[in-house]
């Protein structure tokens, strides 16, 4: 193996780009890259590993019952198609020993270690078929974490890489920083001397683009390294690295981590990796389950994906981890599809799909509900009973019926009285009990 790299005796920190002192910049070139989708793209997970670095420790139970779940969604579809662990901890790989016991197709178990022969030992004693290797990229990192030249590093990341290959291990190297490194310096020698190894092993070598600081953006015309199309096309075109070996992953500082995670599809990389509800580092990951109506979009159909069990995955993590999910989390938080405004509230009382995208409940189990405050008025009270007891068609509560008179007066005494908060659930139900007894005798209700 040979290096090709253009070695440096300073780091190249891009202060023209990342000064510190001030934000970072995004310059311009307006080179516009085609898109080229690739026919086949997925998800990995890494809430076991990156994910579960920024909250409470997981016992080998919860991690084998995510696992379970993680299995549930994808249902057979491949579109979860791996979720990596690290391997470091007796915990650890008793987790990964009862995950592998169970025989699943998806998500296939993979691990993640550091570029060293000891971390390298772990991963062939349990006999995994993948595994994550730390590459960092970044001048940043070789010289200022590491303390070595680009040749030193380029030379320990290759040997481990040619380590694996030898025991039959696919290495999946984690290009960390990607977005502030040398991309013509050292990302592509890199890469293209990884995939000289991987036609001398005939075998396959990933390569994760790391959005280690979430610095990426997802928009054409920006300049390398911040930009993720170019990033994308440089490793497919100058590279030869192919979709099917790049995966991205993503940080959310800059609020960009959804966005420039579909784009990495578009421009050509297959897989997109993140954690369930975005738990991480710092802002955290890309979340799963944006990712997974991304990809609904994107394809047009989530295959037999079946998106339901995510909000059991949200009750677990409220449950049993104790992580409560924002309210107001797309797709996933308790008021993601919650209507406030008295004038929303009349339009989901006429038509749901004036104010609500797509049929949550149908998709997701989670059907629109609208929030009852001094503002709400009668379409108000109406819609929320209606959403919250599934009513529909002819036994649907219309804001004109008189018994809804006393809910609202009631309502309005709260606020008269000095009441600033949003009427609960529970109160309403019981006012609702009061007033319209015989709610729950309506056919097809279905009351929650």
């Amino acid at each position: 193996m040979y290096y090709n790299g253009v070695d440096t005796l300073r780091p190249n920190l891009f202060k023209d780009v990342f000064p510190y002192e001030e934000l970072p910049k995004v310059k311009f070139n307006n080179i516009q890259l085609p898109m080229e989708v690739p026919e086949d793209i997925w998800i990995t997970d890494t809430t076991f590993r990156d994910g579960q670095q920024s909250m409470s420790s997981m016992t080998v139970e919860q991690m084998v019952r995510i696992y379970d779940y993680l299995h549930q969604l994808d249902n057979g579809s491949g579109i979860i198609r791996q979720t990596e662990f690290f391997l470091y901890s007796e915990k650890d790989r008793k987790a990964v020993e009862k995950c592998m016991a169970k025989g699943y197709d998806y998500p296939q178990i993979t691990s993640w270690i550091r570029a060293s022969e000891e971390d390298f030992k772990l991963v062939k004693e349990m006999g995994i078929k993948e595994t994550g290797i730390l590459m960092s990229c970044s001048d940043y990192h070789i010289f200022h974490k590491l303390s070595m030249t680009r040749k030193e590093a380029m030379y320990k990341y290759l040997s481990i890489a040619e380590s694996a290959l030898e025991n039959g291990i696919v290495p999946r190297c984690h290009f960390e920083d990607i977005t502030r490194a040398d991309f013509f310096g050292f990302v592509a020698p890199l890469a293209k001397n990884l995939m000289k190894l991987s036609e001398k092993y005939n075998m396959h070598v990933k390569i994760r683009a790391c959005d280690t600081l979430g610095l990426g953006i997802p928009y054409v015309g920006v300049e390398l390294p911040r930009s993720v199309p170019a990033l994308i096309h440089g490793l497919r075109y100058y590279c030869n690295v192919p979709s099917e070996s790049i995966e991205w992953h993503g940080h959310n500082d800059f609020n960009n981590v959804v966005a420039n995670s579909t784009t990495s599809w578009l421009y050509g990389g297959a897989s997109v990796n993140a954690t369930l509800f975005g738990i991480g580092e710092r802002t955290g990951n890309c979340p799963l389950e944006s990712m997974v109506i991304e990809y609904g979009q994107l394809k047009g159909n989530t295959r037999n994906m079946n998106l339901r069990v995510i909000m059991d995955i949200v009750d677990y993590f409220e449950r049993e981890l104790g992580y409560k999910v924002p309210d107001r989390t797309p797709f996933v938080g308790s008021e993601f599809n919650v209507t406030r405004a008295g004038i929303h509230a009349d339009g989901m009382l006429k038509n749901k799909e004036i104010y609500n995208s797509f049929d949550t409940e149908k998709i997701l189990g989670r059907p629109p509900l609208v929030a009852v405050n001094s503002y709400s008025g009668l379409a108000g009270i109406a819609a929320w009973i209606n959403g919250y007891f599934r009513l529909d068609g002819f036994n649907r509560i219309d804001k004109a019926d008189p018994r809804i008179l006393a809910i609202k007066k009631w309502i309005d005494n709260e606020y008269a009285n000095g009441r600033t908060s949003t009427i609960r659930s529970d109160e309403l139900k019981e006012l609702v009990f009061k007033y319209i007894p015989n709610i729950l005798d309506k056919e097809d209700s279905k009351a929650i």
